[in-house]
Order: structure tokens, then sequence, then C-alpha cells
């Protein structure tokens, strides 16, 4: 098939190199914004380059990759519609959850499928984790503990246009608490500070949170997020059930380090980013996309799923702000 990409930046070429590996694509058809961007992959991966996404849509693609900006999300998803395009769009949905809903609205009805890019439900861990928890085999469930920790915070334009720690990292582990437990979030309380970067806090943000997420059935889940760890990019998952125990992230390349005498675990090289610690992940994305292209299986991740875990990840927000419990029925109604 033939795959177009909207959006040459960091996760844009990284996306180009991962298609272009896949035994069911054949071409790529690139576009950005910046020429070079998008001439530098082309020349990298043998792929095409047009000069605007409306030049992509007509050039015969089978589905399209945004991994455009944010604010450009809402057009190209539904653009890609309108030409009865498959899309694969890289999270968020849009900036804010006003237009994410609008978005929704746009496309009800449309039988053109849209995948949205939530990569953990694509590791291998936490797709044996999903796989325990619906088996029965840990029990009923009491607590979820979900951890990511960045190595370092990016730069400040980056923080000033995130929308905040909780709708830019957090969401991760929001999606994946939901997809894991097959559970909804029901309230949460969050708590955050500032002990790092001053231009986190001059935007407003915080740079270390932690959030307790009420789920419908009684159950708890921790979160806890920073964008200061210096031994890596930690990202883990602990689900305590009445019958067992288990955990996604402990292996050797786990950024943490133990102190008990003759412990040697973990001893491999901590991982120390994003794209190291999910690069299957993001392979087995891109491939359940273009068995959507096919109309083999369903979309994995719809925007109703991004959308609700950018509900929590509001709800976080004003509790943060506000210093209080807050539902999520209460953010979906202002």
């Amino acid at each position: 098939m033939r795959i177009g990409i909207l959006g040459l930046g960091r996760i844009g070429a990284f996306h180009a190199e991962t298609l272009s590996g896949l035994d069911a694509v054949d071409s790529l058809v690139l576009t950005d914004p910046f020429a070079d961007a998008a001439k530098s992959a082309a020349e990298r991966f043998g792929a095409e380059v047009v000069d605007s996404p409306e030049a992509l849509l007509a050039a015969g693609v089978d589905g399209i990759v945004v991994a455009a900006a944010t604010d450009a999300h809402p057009a190209l998803i539904l653009a890609g519609v309108e030409a009865g395009v498959p899309v694969f769009c890289e999270k968020p949905v849009a900036k804010t959850m006003a237009e994410g809903v609008e978005v929704l609205k746009a496309v009800a009805g449309r039988d053109v499928p849209i995948q949205i890019g939530y990569n953990r439900r694509f590791d291998t861990g936490f797709v044996n984790a999903r796989a325990a928890v619906h088996s029965g085999e840990l029990g009923k469930l009491h607590t979820v503990r979900s951890t990511t920790l960045d190595p370092a915070p990016p730069p400040a334009a980056y923080i000033a246009a995130s929308g905040g720690i909780f709708r830019d990292c957090s969401v991760h582990d929001f999606d994946i608490i939901r997809w894991v437990t097959g559970r909804e979030v029901t309230e949460v309380y969050a708590v955050g500070g500032n002990r790092g970067a001053e231009y986190i806090k001059e935007a407003g943000d915080a740079d270390t949170t932690g959030a307790i997420l009420t789920l419908d059935d009684g159950t708890l889940a921790v979160v806890s997020n920073s964008r200061h760890n210096a031994r890596g990019y930690d990202v883990r998952m602990e689900i305590h059930g009445f019958q067992d125990s288990i955990a996604v992230g402990l292996e050797d390349k786990l950024p943490l380090r133990s102190v008990e005498p003759g412990v040697t675990f973990p001893a491999g090289t901590p991982h120390d980013f994003f794209m190291d610690r999910f690069t299957e992940a993001y392979r087995a994305e891109l491939t359940a996309f273009t068995e959507v292209v096919a109309g083999t299986r369903p979309s994995p991740c719809t925007i109703e799923d991004a959308l609700e875990a950018g509900w929590i990840a509001d709800a976080c927000t004003l509790s943060l702000h506000e210093h209080r419990p807050v539902t999520i029925e209460e953010v979906r109604r202002a």
C-alpha cells in the first residue's frame, strides 16, 4: 500500500523509517511546511515529496499518518475523512477537549477508520498485562500504579505549547490504565510541584506530579510523573489483585538502581528515550494501522478512546490548580 505522512519532525521521521520497513508498505508520500525536512526524509527512504496536504491526498494514498503540530490535527483528520482515506493521527486529537469533541461530531457516521496514536497499547508487556487482567487470573483488582518519568524536560517552547504535564505526559498513563483494566475513571485528585527547570513553573505547569484515580469499580490507580529522572526514561505499571500481582517494565534496561546487597538487577543500560523504550511498540502500532487500512481490523484506538484519556487529563489539571477532588463528569459538563 501507499502511505502518506504529514509532518516530518522527530516523530514523523521516525514513523517514516518504521513504515518504510513494513512489508505491507510499498511507497511513501511526504509533506511538511518545512521543505528541507520532507526532502531529507524522502532521500533517506526513497519517498515522494509533495508541497501540501491537498497534493498528498490527491497522490493516490491508501492511508495517511498525521504527525504534524497539534494545532493542525483537526483539519488534517477531517481532510482525510473527506477524501475517504483512513487516518492515523498522533495524540492528541486537538489542542482542547472542545475542539476534540467537534472533530468527533464531524466524523460521526462516516465509514472512514481513524486510529489515534497511543503506542503503549502495542507494547508486549502492557498487552500481556491486559490479558492477565481480563483472564481473571489476578482476581479482583484493588491497586494499579502507573509511572512515566522523563530523563530531562523538553525545551521551554514545547512546555509553553504542551497544554501541561497531564495533557502531554500523564495522558499516556491515563489511556493505558483504561485499556489494561477495562474500567473507566470516575474521580481524580492531583498534586504537583516544581523543584527543577524554572521555565516550567513560569509556564504555570508542574514538573513533578502525582494523581489518585478512582475507577468505576472502586480500584485505585496511582499515577506518578516527572520531567526529571536523571537515570533514564522510566515507564512502568504494577497491577495488584486479590489473587496475584504483576508488573510491566521490570526488565534489565529499567532506569532504577537497587541498593540491596547482592542484587545485580537491573543489569542493562537504562532506557534513555521514549523511542528506545517503545521501538517495537511503534512498529506494532503502525503495522496495526496497515491492517486498518486493509480493512482487516477495526481501529485499535479510536477518537472516543483518546477523548476519554483527555477528560482525565483535564480533571487532573483542574484538581491540581484548585486543590480538590474532581469528577470526570464535572469537566465533561464544563
